[in-house]
């Protein structure tokens, strides 16, 4: 084991906790400070998805999308959305987002997400081993749906990176998928299911029941704000709800609230909100037997405790912005798709802030301008597929470990100017 030091995570949500519980298994003194409960609405961590989705590696910025953008942003039942107020904002973000969407770039980007995604179904259960957490975690399919093969062939360059990261699928024609399903509506009649992925049945719930055993050995929450971090030669101070605390570690893992933290250090961290909504349908007359990517219209839908979320859409709005009112209508209009003759008691909305870099790719390790600061945050689509992976990665470079993975893709510099 390492020398024992006093860590300070800065951030509740999956990657936090997971690299908090993972430094404290290492025999570190561990304080995870965040200004919100774990596992509720306010962070990004409660209102995923849920899908372990070890084969989520091709970005969303692929050859063509540029001249699909106009009509998407157009189109009222579209997946992307923009407040075209916030546009000479993000246009700096935008640009080499678009970039990155060069054939031989999404083949470098999907090469380095597949090292921190492709062992995910099995970091989540190393994590969890022995904790209420465990219950939560469900394995099978994750399938993509298909009005027809010929949907799914228009998909085929997407599916062939995956391919060559491993990932494995069965092609479900109408009467293979009615066997598993029998209420799918009759624009269904294809499917390609992905192998080996895994789901999270509460990710709120998830959450919390690893931070109980974070605590339960040894570990402390701090609920307050984090207003200022100031490193030092031997380690470094954070102040939280005015009260400044000594650490002998310090690591930023506020999805995309760091990026104001990176720049009070010095760094330039080109980081975004791709703000993404969820609906849960309460008591559900049906629920899906695994999760279900609506292909058409790039949303999941996910098995849960609650009944059935729908989560995705991508809309571009700033940090501060509150939910645009009617967004999840289009959750209720599409599933009608799926079950045209589904019914439910009851809905919850949410809205929720995705920290996305233009490169698809999480900053991850020792800042490069303020010694002893540790960076973990950036994962945009993918942060609790992540989450597990990210924390054993830092818990391993806090404590002197090399990773067996190459990590210059997430270099925490590679953003800065000068």
């Amino acid at each position: 084991m390492s020398v024992a030091l006093k860590v300070a995570v800065v951030g509740a949500g999956i990657v936090g906790v997971s690299t908090a519980e993972w430094l404290r298994r290492d025999g570190h003194a561990v304080t995870i400070l965040d200004r919100i409960d774990p596992g509720t609405p306010d962070q990004a961590s409660y209102g995923n998805a849920g899908l372990l989705a070890r084969t989520a590696v091709v970005p969303v910025s692929v050859p063509g999308l540029l001249k699909h953008v106009p009509s998407m942003l157009l189109d009222p039942d579209g997946p992307l959305f923009l407040r075209w107020s916030y546009l000479p904002r993000l246009i700096p973000w935008l640009v080499p987002f678009l970039r990155n969407g060069r054939e031989s770039r999404v083949r470098e980007i999907a090469a380095a997400l597949d090292t921190i995604l492709g062992d995910s179904v099995d970091q989540h259960r190393a994590l969890a081993a022995g904790t209420a957490a465990e219950r939560y975690i469900e394995t099978g399919e994750y399938a993509y749906l298909y009005r027809n093969r010929a949907g799914f062939e228009k998909d085929a360059w997407g599916f062939s990176i995956r391919r060559e990261h491993g990932a494995e699928w069965e092609e479900w024609d109408r009467a293979a998928l009615l066997e598993r399903d029998p209420h799918l509506g009759e624009s269904i009649g294809f499917a390609a299911a992905l192998k080996d992925h895994g789901w999270i049945r509460d990710p709120g719930a998830y959450l919390l029941a690893l931070l109980d055993a974070f605590r339960t050995g040894g570990g402390t929450f701090r609920k307050g704000e984090v207003t200022d971090i100031s490193p030092g030669d031997q380690g470094g101070t954070v102040t939280v709800s005015g009260e400044t605390l000594p650490f002998d570690r310090i690591v930023i893992a506020s999805g995309v609230w760091s990026r104001r933290m990176a720049e009070r250090l010095g760094h330039t961290v080109s980081l975004e909100a791709e703000r993404g909504y969820h609906l849960v349908l309460e008591q559900p007359s049906v629920k899906p037997p695994i999760p279900y990517m609506l292909a058409d219209a790039k949303f999941a839908v996910t098995p849960m405790d609650a009944g059935i979320r729908c989560a995705g859409l991508v809309e571009f709005g700033g940090v501060d912005a509150p939910p645009t009112p009617g967004r999840t209508k289009f959750f209720e209009r599409r599933i009608r798709h799926l079950y045209p003759a589904l019914e439910w008691s009851g809905t919850q909305t949410w809205m929720g802030r995705r920290p996305s870099t233009p490169d698809s790719l999480p900053l991850i390790g020792e800042s490069t301008r303020a010694r002893h600061v540790w960076f973990a945050f950036g994962a945009q689509h993918v942060g609790l597929t992540s989450g597990p992976k990210t924390g054993r990665l830092i818990a391993d470079m806090i404590g002197g470990r090399t990773p067996n993975i190459d990590m210059t893709p997430f270099a925490t510099g590679r953003f800065d100017k000068g």
